[in-house]
C-alpha cells in the first residue's frame, strides 16, 4: 500500500526544519503513527539534519531518517539520491506517513513529477512555508514577487522572484511563519498579497511550526490534475529559453559557501560584520560555532535576511572535562578523553562549521569580511588567560517546549 507524503516546501530559513521538530515531537503522542523523514540540504555541511539529530526527536542513525545533502532535491542527481532515500526509510516496512524536508533553492515541479512517479508514495499535503518577515521587507509584503516574476519570464531570464512565486502556486497549503514577529496587519497583507498566486490553497499563520500534525495526516490527497498544466508551461519555456534547468540554484543565482575553522568568532566583530555588512543578497546563514565568553556551550546560528537568532544546542565535550564542578569519575574521564582523541589539540571538539547561502555576487566579499571575525593568535591567548571579551549577544536564554 502506498505511504502518505507530506512535503515541506518553502525559501531559504523559512521555518521549515522548526515546522519538522514541532510534527516529530507531536507524533510521539499519536498511537499508531511512525513517520520516516527525508531532509535535504543544499549545503554540504547539512545542517538540517544535524539539527534534527542535536535534537532528539530523531536519530541520524533512525532507519527511518535519510539526508540528500549538497545539492537539491529536485535536479536529476538530486532526484536519484531521494529514490535511495524513499526506499531506505520504508524498507522495514514500519513508517506510516513519509515527511519530505527540501532546501530552500529547491523547485517543486521535478519533485513532484518523481513522487507521482513512485509507486511508493501518495503525496497529500505540499506545505510551502512562507516568510512573512522577508516578504514584508523585502517583498513590499508580497505584491512585488508575481510583477517582477512575470518581467523575468519576459525577459527570457528566471530569478529568485520566480523560485518564490512558483513554491507558492504548487502548494496545497500556505503557512505564513514568523508570525510571532509582525503586526497583525502585516500578516493580512502578506496573506491578501499571496492569496492570488494560488487561491486553491489554504493559508495559514505560524509561529514556531505550531501546525497541528493532526491535520497535516488528515490533508486529501494532493490534486496532479490542478498543477499538471502548469507544470507543463514551466517546462516547455525552459526548453524554449535553453535555460538551465529550473532544479538548479545556479539557475536563480544562488552559491553556497562553507566556512570551517577550529577557533572561536570574536563576539564583538560578528556582532559587528551582522549588523554593518549584512547585504539583502545574503538569504541565509545557518551552522555551529563557538564564542571565547560562551566556551562551553555549542551554539546554533541561524540568520535569515536581516534577523539573527543564536540557540544553545548543547555542551562541547571538551568543556566536561575542563569543569571540575561536574566531579566526573576516573571511567567518565576516560570515556570522554577516548572520545576526544581525533579533537583540536587547543580547542577540543569546539569548532565554527557555517554555511552562507546567497546571491553569487554578494558571497564572497561577504564571507571573505565573515573570516576576519575569527580571534586571532593574540585573542586566543587572551581567552586561555582569563581575559574579558566585548560580547554584545544576549545573554538571557529562553526556553521552548512544544504542548
Amino acid at each position: 500500500m502506498p505511504i502518505a507524503t507530506t512535503i515541506l516546501n518553502g525559501f531559504l530559513g523559512a521555518g521549515k526544519t522548526t515546522l519538522m521538530q514541532s510534527l516529530l515531537v507531536q507524533a510521539r503522542d499519536l498511537n499508531n503513527v511512525n513517520l520516516g523523514v527525508i531532509v535535504n540540504e543544499m549545503s554540504t555541511l547539512d545542517v538540517d539534519g544535524s539539527v534534527l539529530d542535536t535534537s532528539e526527536v530523531i536519530s541520524r542513525r533512525s532507519p527511518h531518517f535519510a539526508s540528500v545533502p549538497g545539492k537539491s532535491i529536485s535536479s536529476e542527481e538530486g532526484l536519484a539520491q531521494f529514490r535511495e532515500a524513499v526506499d531506505k526509510v520504508l524498507a522495514d516496512g514500519k513508517v506510516t506517513h513519509l515527511l519530505i524536508e527540501t532546501s530552500g533553492s529547491t523547485h517543486p515541479w521535478p519533485l513532484l513529477e518523481a513522487i507521482r512517479a513512485l509507486p511508493k508514495l501518495r503525496l497529500h499535503g505540499f506545505l510551502s512555508v512562507v516568510d512573512t518577515v522577508v516578504l514584508q521587507q523585502d517583498h513590499d509584503f508580497g505584491r512585488a514577487i508575481h510583477p517582477v516574476a512575470s518581467q523575468n519570464l519576459a525577459a527570457g531570464r528566471r530569478g529568485v522572484a520566480n523560485l518564490l512565486a512558483e513554491q507558492v502556486m504548487f502548494a496545497n497549503r500556505l503557512l505564513l511563519s514568523k508570525a510571532d514577529k509582525v503586526s497583525r496587519d502585516v500578516l493580512q497583507q502578506v496573506a491578501e498579497a499571496v492569496h492570488p498566486l494560488n487561491p486553491h490553497a489554504d493559508v495559514l499563520a505560524m509561529q514556531w511550526g505550531n501546525v497541528s500534525l493532526e491535520k497535516v495526516l488528515a490533508m486529501p490527497l494532493y490534486d496532479f490534475e490542478r498543477v499538471k498544466a502548469f507544470g507543463k508551461e514551466l517546462t516547455e519555456w525552459e526548453a524554449e529559453h535553453s535555460a538551465s534547468s529550473m532544479a538548479q540554484p545556479e539557475t536563480y543565482k544562488i552559491g553556497n559557501r562553507v566556512l570551517r575553522d577550529p577557533r572561536p568568532f570574536h563576539p564583538q566583530r560578528l556582532y559587528n560584520v551582522y549588523t554593518q555588512s549584512l547585504g539583502i543578497g545574503i538569504y541565509r546563514s545557518k551552522g555551529f560555532f563557538w564564542l571565547p565568553t560562551r566556551d562551553n556551550l555549542m551554539l546554533l546560528w541561524n540568520q535569515t535576511g536581516g534577523s539573527v537568532g543564536l540557540e544553545i544546542v548543547s555542551y562541547w565535550r571538551i568543556s566536561a572535562l575542563e569543569d571540575d564542578s561536574l566531579n566526573l569519575s576516573d571511567w567518565e574521564q576516560d570515556e570522554m578523553r577516548a572520545k576526544l582523541t581525533q579533537a583540536h589539540p587547543d580547542f577540543g571538539d569546539r569548532r565554527c562549521q557555517l554555511t552562507v547561502i546567497g546571491d553569487e555576487l554578494e558571497l564572497d566579499k561577504f564571507v571573505e569580511t565573515l573570516q576576519t571575525c575569527f580571534c586571532t593568535d593574540d585573542e586566543i591567548a587572551a581567552w586561555r588567560a582569563g581575559e574579558d571579551f566585548a560580547d554584545p549577544w544576549p545573554k538571557t536564554v529562553a526556553t521552548l517546549r512544544a504542548r
